[in-house]
Parts: C-alpha cells; structure tokens; sequence
C-alpha cells in the first residue's frame, strides 16, 4: 500500500521531535558554561516550524521558566502574530546564549553555535533575527551555504538557497519605548507579508 503524504510529514515531524529532544539532553548535560545549577533556556514551538524567532539570550522570567520568548517578549510577539494572521503553531523561537549567564559574553561559542543543529532539525523557511547581537552570532556560525546578512531592519534577506532571513530589533529592548516599539512593528510586518506570499502547502 503506498504511503500518504500525511504519513510521510507524520514521519517527519517524528524524527523532528526525536531530534529536538536529544539536544535538549545534550544541552542539559553541558559542561561548557558556568551556569551552576541553573538549567539551559529551550526552545519552544513547533519542532518543524516554517518561522524560527532567534533572540540572542534570556531575560530573567525565561530563566525562571528554562523557555525561550517566556514572558512579555513572547506576549507581544503572540499579539504580533495575531495581528499578522500567522498561525502561532508555524513559528519556533530559540536562543543563541541558552545559558542563564549573568554575562552571555561568556557562553562558549560551541554552544551559541548549537543554533545550527536547531536549523537543520526545524529545516524553518524563515529566521528572525532579533538584534545586532544575534545577527553578530549568526554570521560567525557556520551554516552550511550560507551568505552574510546584512543590519538592513524590514528586509526580507536570503541566508540561504533555502531559508530567507529578517532582520528586525530587539524585542526585548523595543517593549519600554513608544518608538523603539514603532521601529519593531515597522520591521516585524514584513513578516507578514512573506507568510502570506508563501504557497499553499
């Protein structure tokens, strides 16, 4: 009996989430960074997402919880999709500094660099680069057949042949602040347009 394309994303999805999960063991066992006792901040949402948000490290409440966008960022970018008609279930949010360090200069960059592992696993269309840090992490990663991005805030970027890039602000830093939040928006709905671009399946 030949096998439905259901069944084939089913298997898919199966190994994404398989994937997902050794990672996170691996990011829960290591010993790379001085976090203490302090448990890794995850990524969170659907393991094989067309939308990967990467911020470049936690806030406290993520910390507290151990999940990436916990707390106002995630409320905000919540009503952001919403506004946007982006279903929530497409989108994957991750960090590059998955420790909770009271300095994130000090992560060891072969666990920023775990981001990578994340890429293949998600296989997203897009990712979200959320401020100068990020896109700083990004560019030193090394993706396979990726181009440089430039700080071009609302432009729709190619990473690469198969995964497009956006460059927007901070969240965490645009919540405070009539016009840093002004600057987000006018980033973020590019977003909006691209999903609504995207083909039917």
């Amino acid at each position: 009996m030949p096998v439905t394309d259901d069944e084939i994303r089913e298997k898919y999805l199966e190994r994404a989430i398989r994937e997902l999960n050794t990672l996170t063991r691996e990011l829960q066992a290591c010993p790379h960074c001085p976090r203490g006792n302090l448990m890794p901040v995850l990524g969170s949402g659907h393991p094989q997402a067309d939308i990967m948000l990467l911020k470049y490290s936690p806030l406290p409440s993520e910390v507290e919880e151990g999940v990436a966008f916990y707390g106002r960022a995630g409320s905000a970018l919540m009503k952001s999709l919403k506004r946007l008609s982006i279903d929530p279930l497409a989108v994957y949010g991750t960090l590059c500094v998955k420790c909770p360090l009271a300095d994130a200069s000090l992560a060891d960059f072969a666990c920023v660099a775990r981001v990578v592992e994340e890429i293949a696993i998600v296989q997203p269309k897009i990712v979200v680069v959320m401020g100068p840090e990020a896109l700083a992490a990004l560019q030193e990663m090394h993706i396979p057949l990726a181009r440089p991005l430039q700080a071009e805030l609302g432009e729709i970027q190619q990473l690469t042949p198969m995964i497009d890039a956006l460059y927007v602000p901070n969240i965490d830093e645009s919540l405070d602040e009539q016009e840093a939040k002004r600057s987000f928006w006018a980033s973020f709905r590019t977003l909006g347009d691209w999903y609504t671009a995207q083909p039917p399946y």
